[in-house]
Formats: C-alpha cells, sequence, structure tokens
C-alpha cells in the first residue's frame, strides 16, 4: 500500500468510469483530518485512492521499511501487485480484503461503494500480527523475503508496529464504514443542492412567466382601449382617403391606407399571440412608408427577406417595437443620410432577422438595461425591447433571446438580432 505505487501505476485498482468521483463528493481536507487521526490511534498506514487507484488523500503513517522496500524497482512492482490483488478482492466481495503483502506484512483495502458505484478504496495496514498462531492469512501474491539478507531492511523490520488480528479487522471495518458514511452524506447533500437548484430554476421560469402574462394582459387592455368603436375609424379613414383620390393627393391617399392596414393589422391581431413573419413585414411595410413620407428623404429603409421564410412563425408585433427604436434614436436626430436595414439568413434550424441603423449606437449598460427593461429616456422607461425578449424566450426558449450589438460610437450604429425557429407549431402554446 502506497502512494508513489498508486500514481506509477493508475490502474492499482479496479474502476469504472463513472459521473460521480470522490474528490466531488466531499472534502479531500476533511478525509485528510479523518485519515491523519486514524492512522495515528490505531497505529497503521492509510491512503485514500479513487476508482483508478490515483491518490485522493496523502499516505499517513507511512513505515520506513515499506519505504525501503520500494525504493527498487523490484520491490515497487511487487507492492503494486500485492495492493492490486487486495482492491480486487475488495471489489469482488463488496468489503473489507485482509491479506499479506509479498513481504509477509498484513494490509487491508475497504471499498468505498455509493448507490453501487465504486468510487475509491481505503488502503491501509503495513503491520505484523500478535499471537498469529494458527491463523491461515496467506500472502495475495508469492512471498519474498529476500530481505531478511539485508541488516537495514531486517532492523526497520523490527520497528514494524505490531496488532492483533482482532484490532486490524475492526480497524478495516471502521474504515470501511465511516469512509462510506461521509461519502454518502456528502452524495445526499450534492443531491439536495441539485434538487434546491432546479426548484429555483422553476421559481424563476414560474415568475417570468408570471411577468410575461402581466405584460400580455396589459398590451391586450391597450389594443382595447384603441378598439371603441373601430368600424367607426375605418369608416373615417376610408372617407379620406376617397376624399384624396378625388382631390388627386396621390400621396395623402397611399399614407391613410397604409395607416389604416396598420390599424387592422392591429386591431384584428390584437389577440394572436403568434403570426406568420410575411403579416408582421407587411406592417412594417406600412409603418415605414408613413415614417419615409413624414421625414422625406432624411433617411433609406431597405428590407431583404427572402419569401421563403413568408411562413415562419414570430410573436405578434415583435418586430415594428425594434424598429421603432430605430426611428427614435437613429432617424430623429439626424438631419440626412439616416438607414434602416430588415435582413434575414438562416443556419438551417433559425431565422435570423437583423434590424440595422447608422446611428450613435448604445453603451454597454444601456444594452443590458434596455433589454431587462429598466433603461430610462427623458424619464420613461423603455419596455419595447424587453418585452420582445421576454415573448421571444417564452414561446421559443432561452437560446432566442435578442442580441444587440453596438460599437456605442457616433454613426457606429447599432445592430438588433432576432432568432426565430424555422419551424415551429403554434398549435403547441
Amino acid at each position: 500500500m502506497d502512494e508513489r505505487t498508486a500514481i506509477q501505476e493508475p490502474g492499482i485498482l479496479p474502476g469504472s468510469d463513472y459521473g460521480l468521483r470522490l474528490e466531488d463528493l466531499i472534502r479531500v481536507e476533511k478525509l485528510q483530518k479523518v485519515q491523519d487521526n486514524f492512522s495515528d490511534a490505531v497505529g497503521v498506514a492509510v491512503v485514500i485512492v479513487d476508482h483508478q487507484g490515483k491518490p485522493v488523500t496523502r499516505s499517513s503513517g507511512f513505515s520506513s521499511f515499506c519505504q525501503a522496500i520500494r525504493e527498487t524497482e523490484a520491490g515497487l512492482h511487487r507492492c503494486f501487485l500485492s495492493d492490486n490483488g487486495g482492491g480486487r478482492m475488495a471489489m469482488a466481495t463488496g468489503e473489507p480484503s485482509i491479506y499479506r503483502c509479498h513481504c509477509g506484512l498484513v494490509d487491508f483495502a475497504a471499498p468505498i461503494i455509493v448507490r453501487g458505484q465504486y468510487l475509491g478504496a481505503v488502503l491501509s495496514g503495513q503491520v505484523t500480527l500478535s499471537g498469529e498462531h494458527g491463523l491461515d492469512l496467506k500472502p495475495i501474491v508469492p512471498l519474498d523475503e529476500s530481505w531478511r539478507n539485508d541488516p537495514h531492511l531486517a532492523a526497520l523490520h523490527e520497528d514494524i508496529h505490531e496488532i492483533p488480528y482482532t484490532k486490524l479487522q475492526s480497524a478495516a471495518y471502521t474504515l470501511f464504514y465511516l469512509a462510506e458514511y461521509l461519502v454518502e452524506e456528502s452524495y445526499a447533500n450534492v443531491v439536495r443542492q441539485e434538487l434546491d437548484a432546479k426548484n429555483l430554476r422553476l421559481m424563476d421560469e414560474s415568475k417570468r412567466r408570471a411577468e410575461l402574462e402581466r405584460m400580455l394582459h396589459q398590451a391586450e387592455l391597450i389594443a382595447l382601449s384603441c378598439q371603441v368603436n373601430p368600424h367607426f375609424l375605418f369608416n373615417v379613414l376610408n372617407s379620406i382617403g376617397r376624399l384624396a383620390l378625388l382631390e388627386k393627393a396621390k400621396n395623402t391617399e397611399t399614407i391613410v391606407f397604409a395607416f389604416a392596414d396598420m390599424m387592422r393589422y392591429v386591431l384584428k391581431k390584437s389577440r394572436s399571440q403568434i403570426v406568420t413573419l410575411r403579416s408582421e413585414l407587411d406592417h412594417i411595410r406600412n409603418y415605414m412608408y408613413i415614417q419615409q413620407v413624414r421625414m422625406g428623404d432624411r433617411f433609406t429603409f431597405a428590407l431583404t427577406v427572402s419569401d421563403n421564410y413568408a411562413d415562419v412563425q414570430c410573436p405578434f408585433m415583435s418586430l415594428q417595437p425594434l424598429v421603432e427604436n430605430c426611428v427614435n434614436y437613429a432617424i430623429e436626430p439626424r438631419e440626412a443620410d439616416g438607414r434602416i436595414e430588415i435582413r434575414a439568413r438562416d443556419d438551417g434550424k433559425d431565422v435570423i432577422v437583423e434590424i440595422t441603423d447608422n446611428g450613435d449606437g448604445m453603451a454597454l449598460d444601456k444594452i443590458g438595461s434596455a433589454l431587462d427593461g429598466t433603461a430610462d429616456h427623458l424619464g420613461r422607461t423603455s419596455i419595447g425591447l424587453n418585452n420582445v425578449d421576454s415573448r421571444l424566450r417564452h414561446f421559443f426558449g432561452d437560446d432566442y433571446r435578442l442580441r444587440i450589438e453596438s460599437p456605442g460610437t457616433p454613426g457606429g450604429g447599432t445592430r438588433v438580432q432576432m432568432r426565430l425557429p424555422l419551424h415551429f407549431d403554434s398549435c403547441s402554446i
């Protein structure tokens, strides 16, 4: 039984590649204190190894005789064979195995098993037995007493600690049960911590769902407040549109009908949670047409999205808050040369919609506060980005949160990236 043997021969004890590891379940410092105290009290050498035979603790109470034996390559190899054989015996029986080493000293190996998984072993011994007449304890490997011809080794052998067999047996089972108890207790703590972490994640998920439901309810109330006599609203808009047609005011006619289409989309779809990307983009086209009429040639707008993505599902009114931010913070402050672009591509799994502008961008701290709904602008809290981000994660999962990139420099612009699954069953929500 030797720490150096275990290091040089990783296979000292048989084991399996389990997910659990001894050093992950219990603090090594705690094991070391127990091991040191036990070695001092009983007078035996002790080291604890993992399932591969690698030492987890430093050896305690190692005898001078055994250290000298291991200074030769042949002695070290025979010690390895002895410990390996004892470990295999303990593994086979699931209980401590007591055996003689090649030098005639007595060692034992006590396996550490948790939930049927072998995690390591306690290797101990390096003693002789008192009153062992008639005790049939055979060497686990062929006996080699050539050390008796060396006066120095013979003198060191005289100092080997002697204890009764019953005491050694008690020591073996005490270490066996103690190590098993410590590791079982630590394993139970790990399981409890994992359960606590899962409960916290569930609580966080429930809280997030409740907040999302509150925001959706709030949005529904706002939409409902806009539905006061919607037929009257559309009749007025249509009347203005026809009047513009009669007066040959082509731009007025177009903008009125674009605005009517926007209102019709908002009012008819306000109860829908998921719509097609095509309908969202049609709404954006109307919105941007009105903005271009309002601001003239102060900016350009480009929308490059393949018809292949037309039926991709996305949350209702998820694009307008992103585009509206571009108008408010990138275009409005400029006198000319503003630019807003919407592009889309896919990676085989998701469609990535990118909205970019050439404004002055956002500082890193502003990006974080915008996404968590705490951004302040002229005394007003901006929740648009937070609302879109929350709904994306609610419907599709955390991998679909908004991504915002900006150098935060004049003219550096801002890129907002929204991911949508290529294939999504809206019936599942």
